[in-house]
């Protein structure tokens, strides 16, 4: 049996009050879903409100993946930057998409907000901070979202953004009052529960072993999803894995790569806090592989970063890796106590969006949220759910994004050494701004 990996998600989760068995006969539905991360839980949610049966088999636990160790940002766009997306979409369905990315961060507050659940403690604000001179160019991207895409930030010049955070590395700011930051595994632990409410059936530690398409006349529905000890009869699949999914999911896990990041907790610092963080909003860079933090329960400090095809584990390394970036923004936090450290897996695609798609009749994909699955997964399902509904056709706003080959086992080093190129990058452009300021 499996249990949830030693995170401050984890520490701080609420009781959910259902219990989850494990498959062991075989059953029937009309929708069969692989994988209880978010995007799983939210596509079974939107498919019983529409009325659809629904069976949601999981490795492990739900959300014991990406969906239960991430930052805990909740924010519009998606992995994909915008700008590549009008490039290869066109400015009509990259407006689309876009407003679908708002629309997930709405999914989430509302099913929170709406159904009561508890403790997912939403706090308001994100600040989109830069290491390099670069205040034209961010506030013209504020007045271009406000003009083209009905979408407001705040700029915030280097005097503002100083008086929030106490460091000198950042010279401005944009700031978004939509987006915000939870606890995701508490998200997750109380829709599940909506789910079970609603009569979807859920199963814990229940791999899938293999799909096939029933091919012989007057068969039950027209997969069979086989476990070790069970099997679902159903009309459709929705393929739900994450950076953790394996060979048994065919096409989708040739697709993506998995790739790591790391995240730390810090001590209470109490009052010392105010020294260096003097908002409630989350931070985050825009460099490649970008810090991502925010404070929890007060006064300690919950940070992230680094993006790798190397999932380290040892905690003491990821803890000593974690605090150097730290003290790289805030030089006083050198003796600062690390409480947990952890790392987790996502799935990336090469072209950066998610695999929300229609594989074959009745085979559907939505999976590899590349980092950004807090909002997108939430509208992934919903598209999804529509799709199969017959509600809307959103789902071909996807389909220039294919399940493209993730290189095989070149991939990863592939991805690593373009890593290492982009972090390089970013060393460059924030080298000549402190050249130019000397």
């Amino acid at each position: 049996m499996s249990s949830y990996p030693a995170t401050y998600y984890s520490a701080t989760r609420v009781a959910s009050s259902s219990a989850y068995e494990s498959l062991q006969s075989d059953t029937q539905a009309d929708v069969c879903i692989i994988g209880g991360g978010l995007a799983g839980l939210t596509t079974a949610w939107e498919l019983l409100k529409r009325n659809k049966s629904v069976i949601v088999i999981e490795e492990n636990k739900v959300s014991w993946g990406a969906s239960g160790r991430n930052g805990g940002f909740c924010l519009n766009g998606w992995s994909e930057g915008l700008g590549a997306i009008e490039k290869r979409s066109g400015f009509a369905d990259a407006k689309q998409l876009f407003a679908m990315s708002v629309e997930g961060v709405d999914i989430v507050r509302e099913n929170i907000e709406q159904n009561n659940l508890p403790d997912c403690n939403i706090v308001k604000g994100k600040l989109s901070v830069v290491r390099y001179e670069a205040a034209e160019q961010m506030q013209r991207y504020r007045d271009r979202m406000a003009q083209h895409f009905n979408y407001e930030y705040e700029y915030l010049d280097t005097v503002a953004i100083r008086q929030k955070l106490n460091t000198p590395i950042y010279k401005q700011a944009l700031r978004d009052s939509t987006g915000f930051h939870f606890h995701p595994l508490n998200y997750a632990l109380g829709l599940a529960d909506l789910i079970r409410a609603k009569g979807g059936r859920i199963f814990e530690n229940s791999a899938m072993q293999s799909f096939t398409r029933n091919m012989q006349a007057g068969a039950t529905g027209r997969y069979t999803v086989k476990t070790a000890r069970g099997s679902v009869k159903c009309d459709d699949v929705v393929l739900c894995c994450g950076g953790y999914g394996g060979a048994q999911f065919g096409k989708l896990r040739r697709a993506f790569l998995p790739i790591a990041t790391y995240v730390v907790l810090t001590e209470k610092l109490g009052s010392r806090l105010q020294d260096f963080i003097r908002t409630t909003d989350a931070v985050g860079d825009d460099r490649r592989s970008s810090d991502y933090y925010r404070v929890v329960e007060g006064d300690r400090i919950l940070w992230g970063g680094r993006i790798t095809t190397k999932n380290e584990q040892d905690e003491t390394r990821l803890a000593a890796t974690l605090r150097k970036d730290m003290c790289d923004v805030f030089a006083g936090l050198k003796d600062v106590k690390i409480e947990k450290a952890w790392s987790g897996l996502m799935g990336y695609s090469r072209h950066k969006m998610p695999h929300i798609a229609k594989v074959e009749d009745g085979l559907w994909t939505c999976s590899s949220f590349g980092g950004h699955g807090m909002n997108t997964t939430a509208i992934g399902g919903r598209v999804v759910a529509e799709a199969i509904s017959g509600d809307s056709d959103r789902i071909r706003l996807f389909e220039p994004y294919g399940l493209t080959w993730n290189g095989g086992i070149l991939g990863p080093i592939a991805a690593e050494t373009v890593y290492s190129y982009l972090r390089l990058m970013d060393y460059f452009q924030e080298g000549r701004y402190k050249g130019a300021h000397r």
